[in-house]
């Protein structure tokens, strides 16, 4: 135990920043932070480097577009062209697209808040990812994204260590049960170990720089 415990340090040291920061998103549980989360967790969705993802998501923001409202009002080109901006080129145009249906539904059904969608959801994970599944663009990656990051200020939802987190756990040689994990993690938040494992799970040289770390 005293070893996971080491591995976890390192690997927090090294990769404990939550998508939402590298964003420049300041999650909090309110609509517009909450719906610059959902877009990222779609453009992050796709098959395109994590980089570039959080690139467009920074520049939807710059671009004005911070809450489903004013996503829905911008014509289909603005979209295009903020994405452009961000790198998010290979998936703009359709992206575009579902973005400004994203947000005409979440305007629609839930006000504009996704607080609300968690609300009809009872806080029960599985339903709630079902709903985020119900935004165009929004596929299983996307959906368990958004749950892995939300769960900083959605309590309710941790410990959301899913399949990916746990690949970078087994990865590690720690357990790839999510509560001993946290139990290992001590005081480290479920978002943050969640981003962290993602991180090496994704890159295996993240891996084994952490491992070579702890000797």
């Amino acid at each position: 135990m005293q070893q996971d415990r080491r591995i976890i340090g390192e690997l927090i040291a090294a990769h404990g920043t939550t998508y939402a920061d590298e964003a420049g998103i300041r999650l909090k549980d309110a609509p517009q932070p909450l719906y610059r989360l959902l877009v990222m967790a779609c453009l992050l969705s796709a098959r395109i480097r994590s980089s570039v993802a959080l690139a467009a998501t920074r520049a939807l923001y710059d671009a004005g577009l911070r809450d489903p409202r004013r996503m829905a009002e911008a014509d289909w080109q603005e979209r295009v062209d903020a994405l452009g901006r961000g790198g998010y080129r290979r998936y703009d145009e359709r992206t575009a697209t579902q973005l400004g249906e994203g947000a005409e539904l979440l305007i629609e059904r839930w006000g504009g808040d996704l607080r609300r969608m968690r609300d009809e959801a009872d806080g029960k994970v599985p339903e709630l990812r079902r709903l985020l599944r119900e935004i165009p663009g929004m596929g299983p990656a996307g959906a368990d994204i958004f749950l892995r990051e939300v769960q900083h200020v959605w309590p309710g939802v941790a410990p959301h260590l899913d399949n990916k987190a746990l690949s970078g756990a087994e990865r590690l040689g720690l357990p790839k049960d999510p509560r001993k994990l946290m139990e290992r993690a001590g005081d480290t938040e479920p978002a943050v170990l969640a981003a962290a494992l993602v991180r090496v799970a994704l890159d295996k040289k993240s891996a084994r720089e952490v491992l070579a770390r702890v000797g």
